[in-house]
């Protein structure tokens, strides 16, 4: 891989994990106060799968589907395989979800484009330019769903399959445009989607620097000579380009949403866990608790367990212990630091004392 395309993987690699984080939350949960709602364990368990999402996009983008393991998912993740399992049965299943989100975020964009309503030529032209749009926003993406798919095991393709039967059901409607369309067939809409995907996943194969929006007019054109012939065809490759797509922010991963896309633990070298969170909720809902204190608010039963958590979490600069030391016999008093204080409240935690449930498995 070039030095180019490598430094291009690790800029995005941040980018698209935020971004799969974002998406769900917004399309998904309220907000409160500008945090998520929702508990700990559901919080780390979607920051986790966003984590694993970004990571094997990128791990698949650089070896290949092939050489992609769950391990090398999990290393890139800092993600453990037992919380990879608990959250996908299997790398397919991983690459099913992945190809999901990317449908899911054209779709998202495809309904903000407006074109409902609009005639059949003009809903596929505006619909093509908004997928094109997004495979030029999202090269790794883009890269997973049309080259690195093809690869997949059974439920891939199938996932493949039924996303490109659905934008061939869009296309065969043309033939209600008029006696040429009539002459068609769904296997000839079949064949302009499979021929317009060939035609991207040549581009994308080769790692051709130009956008993709630049075949609009030429896909366009094969399309409408099928069903209206080609005074219609040449016509749709003289048309200037639509105006750029306007994505929500939520989509654009732009500064004003850096905080509600935030991974808590962004810059911490450390694993993200249902059981750190709960010991960073208890420590945020009682400053100055001792670690018997942490213990019990966390669930966590054994001993040396919360002590060896608390003496990693204050290495990391997340908690600072305030006894006055254990040459007097005082029991440890544990509260967060100002990195501690952001990494909490991007779980929506307070300053209120909280009651956490007394078992809980940690990820």
């Amino acid at each position: 891989m070039s030095v180019a395309r490598g430094g291009e993987v690790a800029v995005r690699v941040r980018g698209l994990e935020r971004a799969l984080a974002v998406e769900r939350r917004l399309g998904q949960r309220p907000r409160r106060m500008g945090l998520l709602r929702g508990t700990p364990r559901e919080q780390v368990e979607e920051i986790q799968r966003s984590r694993l999402l970004a990571a094997a996009a990128v791990v698949i983008d650089e070896l290949g589907y092939e050489q992609t393991s769950v391990a090398r998912i999990t290393d890139r993740a800092r993600v453990s395989r037992r919380t990879f399992y608990e959250l996908f049965g299997s790398r397919e299943e991983c690459l099913v979800a992945l190809l999901g989100e990317a449908a899911e975020r054209v779709r998202r964009e495809l309904a903000v484009a407006g074109l409902e309503g609009l005639g059949w030529r003009e809903r596929v032209r505006g619909g093509l330019w908004v997928i094109l749009s997004f495979l030029d926003g999202e090269p790794v993406l883009a890269r997973i769903c049309v080259v690195h798919a093809l690869h997949g095991g059974p439920r891939v393709l199938e996932c493949r399959e039924r996303l490109l039967a659905g934008l061939a059901g869009v296309l065969d409607e043309g033939r209600r445009e008029g006696s040429r369309g009539r002459e068609c067939t769904l296997v000839t809409a079949e064949g302009l989607v499979g021929g317009a995907l060939g035609v991207v996943y040549a581009r994308l194969r080769v790692g051709d620097a130009r956008p993709l929006t630049g075949l609009l007019d030429e896909l366009m054109g094969m399309i409408v000579l099928q069903y209206l012939g080609s005074r219609a065809a040449r016509r749709e490759q003289l048309r200037p380009a639509p105006a750029a797509v306007v994505r929500p922010a939520a989509q654009r991963g732009g500064q004003a949403f850096v905080g509600a896309q935030r991974d808590p633990l962004d810059g911490v070298d450390m694993r993200l866990t249902y059981r750190t969170a709960r010991v960073l909720e208890g420590v945020a809902g009682y400053p100055g608790a001792s670690n018997r204190e942490v213990a019990e608010r966390a669930g966590i039963h054994d001993p040396g367990q919360v002590s060896k958590l608390l003496a990693r979490l204050g290495r990391l600069g997340l908690l600072v212990n305030n006894s006055e030391g254990h040459a007097k016999g005082e029991p440890n008093a544990w509260t967060l630091t100002a990195l501690g204080e952001r990494v909490a409240a991007q779980f929506g935690l307070g300053g209120d004392p909280v009651s956490l449930p007394t078992k809980g498995r940690a990820a």
